[in-house]
């Protein structure tokens, strides 16, 4: 089974996500858009670059300010497979628009989102 296949964004927590983000888009190009972040083009799709308010609850339980997304063929199946293997999986997959979402805790209590893109992308 074809696990991990790329890195499907990098989500980091910031005090003034407003203001940080507009340094980025002065100082280093990123077109960073209405929803928070920018999307890097690259050869297995698009990484995803994004901000979060430092008071998000989005990376708990992980007490982490970073969070990586990893991109993955298939949500469902890796999830069933790392819940065997004893790894802490939290919170209940979701599917959007965007793909399909699940989240897993590495050893160390850092918060990982696997997420399944959507057909076609």
């Amino acid at each position: 089974m074809k696990r991990v296949t790329g890195i499907g964004g990098i989500f980091f927590k910031s005090r003034d996500p407003q203001a940080l983000a507009e340094w980025y888009r002065v100082h280093l190009g990123l077109d960073v858009q209405a929803w928070g972040g920018a999307s890097l083009e690259g050869g297995a799709g698009p990484t995803n670059w994004c901000l979060f308010k430092a008071d998000t609850d989005y990376f708990a339980p992980s007490p982490a300010p970073f969070m990586v997304n990893y991109r993955v063929a298939d949500l469902l199946g890796l999830l069933a497979v790392l819940r065997a293997e004893g790894c802490e999986v939290v919170g209940e997959p979701q599917d959007s628009e965007y793909g399909k979402f699940g989240w897993v805790l590495d050893p160390e209590g850092n918060k990982l989102e696997l997420w399944e893109p959507p057909a076609g992308q």
